[in-house]
């Protein structure tokens, strides 16, 4: 029995400028998405978990919560851009476009934009990209810059971290 490598992820030499990732996992967000995003970031705003209150506003009903919009965006696009980052170093030119409510779905792409050599971390490049969320209907919610510190190919600390097994793994049940 042989062991086959599966999905590894992008390493600084596979993230080319031009080249445009569609993460492929759409997310559809909850009320409960959004209730407890808002109680885990302490955010008080009435607009996104009190009906009544925001049934007054020009929207008629509660709005998620912008940063988890942003968040989610970041995290559709780990798969196919970061599984490999160890830090992120900007985040610009946030808009958000569209209003985002319970029950959206959202899907999220990326562009490179530019990428260079560190010169202060040999294993390491930095890499600038593009990303915007779209929602089903096709209207775009969200759009930024991301600029992140991603390892190269064969660097040492991606290297061997899946653990040993004590013994074999068996079709026997």
């Amino acid at each position: 029995m042989q062991a086959r490598p599966g999905w590894e992820g992008r390493f600084y030499e596979d993230l080319v400028p031009g080249d445009l990732y569609r993460h492929p996992l759409g997310r559809t967000i909850s009320e409960a998405d959004n209730t407890w995003f808002t109680l885990l970031t302490l955010n008080t705003n009435e607009m996104h978990f009190n009906a009544r209150y925001a049934e007054r506003s020009e929207f008629g009903r509660i709005l998620v919560v912008s940063t988890l919009t942003i968040a989610l965006a970041v995290g559709q696009s780990v798969t196919d851009l970061t599984q490999h980052a160890f830090a992120n170093l900007g985040l610009d030119e946030v808009r958000l476009t569209h209003p985002v409510f319970v029950g959206d779905t959202l899907w999220s792409e990326s562009l490179v934009l530019e990428r260079r050599e560190s010169a202060s971390r040999p294993h390491a490049g930095i890499v600038t990209v593009r990303t915007r969320s779209l929602n089903q209907d096709g209207d775009e919610v969200l759009s930024f810059k991301r600029t992140f510190y991603v390892y190269r190919r064969g660097a040492p600390q991606v290297e061997g971290t899946f653990p040993a097994a004590k013994h074999p793994i068996s079709d026997e049940r």
